[in-house]
């Protein structure tokens, strides 16, 4: 009666390089609804769940990356064995070679697979040979969840934090799939302390776990997928074919495309982590509305933010050692954070933007001068404070999207000598679906909080059959605006 292709079927449960598994595919939306029923009728057997759980986060992963799953579980035994020798270590000696032996591990496997070539390409270009790649493959989500042990090992050795006794506990901190492969960060002392509180579900968590969901498939598959396939690739792939004002929208276009892209992820990641029991903490707070690049970065990509302030800045000495020194810390801290993103000079030159930008601020800050008096003024600074932080984030982007340094140079050509701006009329025209898009993107970014947790409260309210419905109309909108195969997330490759 049905005609079912069994080797098909099983193929769809296999690895596959051009369909990692990833929130907003119908495949992962199956096998979801699976995990639920299974999970439900575990939630009240605490070692029966975390199995469950390590097990299918080991499959999630690979589903992403084949093989290399076997990196994931060998950081985790790696990193829990060598938190239990530190924990036991009384000489100050001994903690500190273990904890080295720890950043080895992490920064070394995250150095092979992402800076080898890079590496390899600059002594190819000093020594005046020709560059030929090695093939090495990326695995999905390295640096997340090297950053995620590596923060247990030095809370450890910090003595701010416990280790864990049970390795199954340690295994599901670090796999556990909503956050895994593309963040957001999670501490060892935010998370590992809920394993011991029983399985429970609130209405709020619930309510909220669903809005994320809805909001961050809606940012993802719909705002940040169909701009970008259907105008910011084209403008970044060949920005000399389009005129300045073209490549100025495409850049603003891009600048949304990460943030629904980025920020779409981590909602799904916090909302499915609230419908297991379990809770995240914010990763994305609005951050084009940010005055200044330092609240810019209170808002962006927090996990790692506050990642590099906590592990590196202050490693590095922080402000404690005179403001000369302070601005340093910040331009090192931003360099290695661009570094950490991708393994080219056009990132690193990213990270030291932020970084002289983040020094500049925290002289001008220093200075304490006179803000204005007059509420008209105050309101007409702070919008130009904003303009002023969302276009030097724009100007930045440019390096980080752009293919190479060539690529980032002409568009900055064609925006300041061939803007071309009698063809706005005609952009429009042309782009109606992109223009609409984009100003819905950017309208949802800027309005006020208040109305978002009214909106969030509206979803937790209404009853499940509404809750339903409203999943299943993003899911449709997703599927009438899809115009191309499943496309993976922006960090994917970090």
């Amino acid at each position: 009666m049905f005609d079912i292709d069994i080797r098909k079927l099983i193929s769809q449960f296999q690895y596959n390089p051009q369909e990692p598994l990833i929130f907003n595919s119908g495949f992962f939306l199956f096998l979801f609804l699976g995990f639920l029923i299974i999970y439900n009728l575990l939630s009240k057997t605490h070692r029966a769940k975390l199995v469950f759980v390590t097990l299918f986060s080991l499959y999630f992963y690979y589903k992403s990356s084949g093989m290399y799953f076997l990196l994931l579980i060998s950081t985790t035994c790696i990193d829990f064995s060598l938190a239990q020798f530190i924990y036991r270590s009384v000489s100050p000696w001994k903690r500190s070679s273990i904890l080295a032996l720890s950043l080895v591990a992490n920064l070394g496997l995250l150095g092979y697979f992402k800076y080898t070539n890079f590496l390899h390409e600059i002594f190819s270009q000093a020594a005046g040979i020709p560059y030929q790649p090695f093939d090495i493959f990326l695995p999905v989500g390295i640096s997340f969840f090297t950053f995620q042990s590596l923060s247990y090992t030095i809370d450890v050795y910090r003595k701010t934090l416990r280790p864990v006794n049970n390795i199954l506990d340690y295994a599901f901190f670090v796999s556990f799939f909503p956050q895994l492969v593309a963040g957001p960060i999670v501490r060892a002392a935010d998370f590992l302390p809920q394993l011991k509180m029983p399985t429970f579900v609130s209405k709020e968590m619930f309510g909220r776990g669903v809005y994320l969901i809805c909001t961050g498939l809606f940012k993802k598959a719909i705002i940040s997928n169909y701009i970008s396939l259907n105008f910011v690739d084209r403008i970044f792939d060949s920005p000399t074919l389009y005129s300045g004002l073209e490549n100025l929208v495409g850049v603003y276009g891009y600048a949304l495309q990460i943030y629904c892209d980025f920020s779409g992820y981590s909602d799904m990641a916090i909302g499915i982590a609230l419908l297991l029991g379990f809770k995240f903490n914010i990763n994305f707070d609005s951050p084009y509305q940010s005055k200044n690049i330092t609240e810019f970065w209170r808002r962006w990509h927090i996990s790692l933010s506050t990642w590099l302030k906590d592990y590196l800045y202050i490693s590095l000495g922080g402000n404690r050692k005179g403001k000369v020194r302070t601005y340093i810390n910040l331009l090192i801290t931003m360099l290695l954070g661009g570094l950490w993103h991708g393994a080219a000079f056009r990132f690193i030159l990213w990270g030291g933007l932020h970084g002289l930008a983040l020094a500049i601020h925290k002289f001008y800050s220093s200075l304490n001068l006179s803000k204005p008096s007059s509420p008209f003024l105050k309101s007409l600074a702070s919008v130009g404070s904003v303009l002023l932080t969302f276009h030097f984030v724009c100007f930045s982007w440019i390096f980080f999207r752009a293919g190479n340094m060539e690529t980032a140079g002409q568009m900055i050509s064609q925006i300041t000598s061939h803007f071309n701006g009698q063809i706005l009329f005609d952009f429009i025209s042309g782009y109606k679906g992109v223009v609409f898009l984009m100003v819905l993107g950017y309208i949802l970014h800027f309005i006020p909080a208040t109305i978002e947790k009214r909106a969030e409260d509206w979803v937790t309210q209404i009853p499940l059959a509404g809750k339903a419905a409203l999943v299943v109309s993003i899911i449709m909108l997703v599927v009438q605006t899809k115009s191309a195969g499943i496309q993976p997330f922006i960090y994917f490759q970090f």
